[in-house]
């Protein structure tokens, strides 16, 4: 035990020596004093433009024998905005909906054309039945397309809605689908119209109507009126 620690002693002094001849305590010393030198900065160079050319755009094999693409230009109309208005409109009980007859609905149209046949031909009219998705639920007008080809606007437009009072109704006029959407709902709800109704538009202006309203409940009164008036005049002859 006491060679092995005079061994260790011995080699330590002489690992001590070898260190000092080599100064290596003293390098050490001065790398702990010294501080790290500042790195400085890459320069960003732009790389060198050597010659520009026109290639071709790599395609698919699949594609490549085929034609190139043609695009169609697309037309992205402004939105038609209708001003509100201050009165808000009653919802409609779905439960209490009157649904007209066939013989209510035909004596209506029957006197919507006789109003048809009065106004003359100087400006374009439309008869239209009311259904039950005109005056409820989605409140959508779909109108004729060959109607709207000829005499309305061919892109989305404002279309004013004219009553026998002369109250003005703007709508929007969707071109692509033939109707009137907005604006139509507030029309109709103003108006309490009901199935079997029938409107006779009446195309005074490119974008305006004047709209007559043709009561399901009056066409009947006045058909009856009628028969019995024609009733009585031929029992009249016969006495």
């Amino acid at each position: 035990m006491v060679k092995y620690e005079d061994l260790r002693k011995q080699r330590l002094e002489e690992n001590k020596k070898r260190m000092e001849e080599l100064n290596l305590p003293l390098l050490t010393q001065a790398l702990k004093n010294s501080t790290s030198p500042k790195t400085t900065p890459m320069k960003k160079t732009k790389p060198r433009i050597v010659g520009t050319e026109l290639v071709a755009v790599r395609r698919s094999p699949r594609v490549a024998k085929s034609p190139a693409p043609e695009y169609k230009e697309v037309i992205h109309y402004e939105r038609v905005m209708i001003p509100r208005r201050l009165a808000t409109p009653t919802k409609r009980d779905r439960l209490f909906f009157a649904y007209a007859s066939d013989e209510e609905r035909a004596a209506s149209i029957e006197k919507a054309e006789k109003l048809e046949a009065s106004l003359g031909s100087e400006y374009p009219i439309l008869v239209r039945p009311m259904l039950p998705s005109h005056v409820s639920g989605g409140f959508w007008l779909g109108l004729p397309s060959n109607f709207c080809r000829k005499n309305l606007p061919r892109r989305d437009d404002t279309i004013t809605l004219i009553d026998e009072t002369g109250e003005e109704w703007p709508t929007v006029y969707l071109a692509q689908k033939c109707g009137l959407s907005g604006g139509w709902k507030r029309f109709s709800v103003d108006h309490d119209l009901a199935d079997g109704d029938t409107i006779v538009f009446h195309l005074i202006r490119p974008t305006k109507f004047k709209a007559y309203i043709i009561r399901v409940n009056n066409a009947n009164e006045t058909a009856s009126t009628e028969i019995s008036t024609s009733t009585s005049t031929s029992s009249s002859e016969a006495f």
